[in-house]
């Protein structure tokens, strides 16, 4: 006889509905929000926690941006904001940006690493109907010219510095004819055609001297254009505005790219980002005790949405350890600010439980009280989910898919799923959003099949910036009226809308949860050593560490036999002009490296890339075409 847990399970079980097909619809409730970011900030936020923590940002003092005296949570050591002083700040600067002659529909360019600045932008620009444009600080000088002229971007605030990159002086090497320009601009450049000013966050404290050295006089100091003065003009202006905003308005343009290689600006909405900040935080059990350390960079999805919008939505406070990733800062963040949550990808989740070994086996006592986070960017690896719940607490660690496309998450795990489905699979379809994964004819494929995973609702981008047949590619119209974003991404989806991701049908090598595009680093490797390679193809290598690195097939020209070039000259050609990520960590040299003389190819002349993969996987075990770094 079955006890009485049992039947219950049973009859939970025969009440649950099986899926036979791969299609999910996602609950509709809670209702969607139709109001823009700052009516909602206005009236869910600030009406109900104005003094709670926001935002604490532990690498900058206290009145970085200037201003009057504010109460700083009552902190001396560090910037420190309650909802109601953020709120000072985000007027403060939508003020200056008018009173810059930023107007609606303008974009506004951002190149810095996570700091307060960045958040007040977020917010503020929002609120005028300015676009905000994301901008890799990861970025060479040519991939910057390029955004920024894709966007039209008219106002770029900038640090001068992010590791080893400095901004301003990579800007006026590659344009000198910046030096000559009048004190504070603008900016008229025939290479730069929208830009019209620059404006410095100085994270260094010695932009001034470095200016002086650059002879670049046409930059504005960021404290300068913060206007306080709750009483000026630009107050009038601001709240004129305010109310012709709309919630399908573009407030956010995010490059990403695809099989062509080239950039697009992803259009995405109040409505996009709200309800999907709402939608993420209500899927980590998210509320106004929590305190999230935010890791992932503010220029990606992760750290801007899944980060800051998720948390405070919910009225949960924001945590920036450091500018850039940084394992030391982090565990200290984690414990100085009694962090409840922490996202990342696996890599990010490696390197902070590394220093959290370190720290015990010193013998040092650190109080973690991390509940839950996200990891996204890359699969989880089942042993590593084990460690951060054993180590750190983070017993409702969530896992998270998206594509930036789609604002960026569709599906999710829960803190209730079991762990094997929180690593295994991406959860289940979002509240308001609609999934199917279909065959090359279009057709709905059994559960347990692969497909290539389309997505409706709510959360689809309002397509690529200026770029109407990329957008036609990938957003399509069914039958029934139906705009579907056809991701790329292979999928298999299990009875109960579990939704595991099997391969990238795009090709994209995902590094530490960053995108990295394959026929951009093959053009690279070609244009600049043409003279020694015939053909080059680069495909996804599996790594321990970063989920997944670059590997290079390389064809010699055979004319260029004796100058064998190195794997390291390879490397160093990607490292000199791309992202330095993008740099191969294995190279291959085919009929050398293996048995074959020629990459594999179908009837029509396309690589196959399917099969280096798998030749990757045999040579990486033997231990071949490692390059030595």
């Amino acid at each position: 006889m079955l006890s009485r847990r049992a039947l219950l399970a049973r009859r939970v079980f025969s009440r649950r509905h099986l899926l036979t097909q791969s299609a999910v619809q996602g609950a509709l409730e809670p209702p969607l929000v139709t109001s823009t970011l700052p009516a909602f900030f206005a009236s869910e936020i600030l009406a109900r926690h104005s003094a709670r923590p926001a935002l604490i940002s532990r690498s900058e003092a206290p009145r970085a941006h200037g201003g009057p005296v504010s109460h700083n949570l009552g902190r001396t050591d560090r910037l420190a904001w309650s909802f109601d002083e953020f709120n000072r700040h985000i007027n403060a600067l939508a003020r200056g940006l008018l009173a810059l002659g930023v107007k609606p529909g303008d974009r506004v360019g951002v190149l810095m690493g996570n700091n307060s600045a960045y958040a007040m932008l977020q917010w503020a620009c929002a609120s005028v109907g300015v676009i905000l444009v994301t901008i890799n600080p990861a970025y060479r000088v040519h991939e910057l010219a390029a955004v920024l002229n894709l966007a039209g971007v008219s106002h770029l605030f900038v640090v001068p510095e992010i590791r080893t990159s400095r901004y301003l002086s990579m800007l006026v090497s590659h344009f000198p004819d910046l030096r000559g320009m009048p004190t504070g601009g603008p900016i008229s450049h025939p290479e730069l055609p929208a830009l019209r000013q620059i404006i410095v966050v100085d994270n260094s404290g010695q932009f001034h001297a470095e200016a002086e050295q650059l002879q670049f006089k046409s930059w504005i100091d960021w404290r300068e254009i913060i206007v306080w003065d709750e009483s000026a003009s630009e107050a009038r202006l601001q709240e004129h505005i305010a109310r012709s905003l709309n919630k399908d308005d573009v407030i956010n343009l995010q490059f990403t790219s695809g099989t062509t290689g080239a950039p697009k600006a992803v259009s995405l909405t109040h409505h996009n980002l709200l309800n999907n900040g709402l939608s993420i935080g209500r899927a980590m059990y998210l509320s106004e005790k929590d305190v999230l350390c935010n890791v992932p960079p503010l220029f990606h999805c992760f750290g801007l949405v899944l980060g800051n919008l998720a948390a405070w939505t919910h009225s949960a406070c924001i945590v920036y350890p450091s500018p850039v990733f940084n394992p030391p800062a982090i565990v200290d963040a984690v414990v100085g600010e009694n962090c409840t949550a922490l996202h990342g990808v696996p890599t990010h989740f490696i390197g902070v439980l590394s220093e959290v070994d370190r720290r015990r086996a010193a013998g040092e006592k650190l109080d973690i009280n991390l509940r839950t986070g996200i990891a996204a960017g890359s699969p989880i690896p089942i042993e590593l989910m084990k460690s951060l719940i054993s180590k750190l607490g983070m017993n409702g660690l969530t896992n998270a898919y998206g594509m930036t496309e789609t604002s960026p998450v569709s599906f999710q795990t829960t803190p209730s799923d079991p762990i094997l489905q929180r690593t295994e699979t991406v959860g289940k379809v979002q509240p308001h959003v609609t999934a199917k994964l279909v065959d090359p004819e279009g057709n709905i494929v059994p559960v347990g099949t692969p497909g290539e995973l389309c997505v409706a609702g709510y959360l689809v981008q309002k397509g690529y910036w200026a770029n109407e047949e990329q957008t036609a590619q990938v957003m399509r119209t069914d039958e029934n009226g139906v705009l579907w974003m056809h991701t790329g991404d292979e999928a298999i989806m299990d009875e109960e809308g579990y939704l595991r991701i099997v391969s990238r049908i795009k090709d994209i090598i995902i590094r530490g949860g960053e995108n990295l595009f394959p026929i951009q680093i093959e053009d690279t490797i070609l244009t600049h050593l043409d003279s020694a390679i015939e053909e080059a193809a680069v495909v996804s290598v599996p790594d321990a560490k970063y989920g997944e690195v670059v590997g290079a097939w390389i064809v010699r020209r055979k004319s260029d036999a004796g100058k064998k070039i190195s794997r390291e000259e390879i490397r160093e050609a990607v490292w000199k002009n791309m992202n330095p990520q993008n740099a191969p960590t294995w190279v291959f040299f085919v009929g050398e490296d293996t048995a074959e003389m020629e990459l594999p190819k179908t009837a029509s002349g396309k690589v196959q890339k399917h099969i280096l993969r798998d030749w990757s996987k045999e040579l990486t075990r033997k231990g071949v075409g490692k390059v030595k770094v």
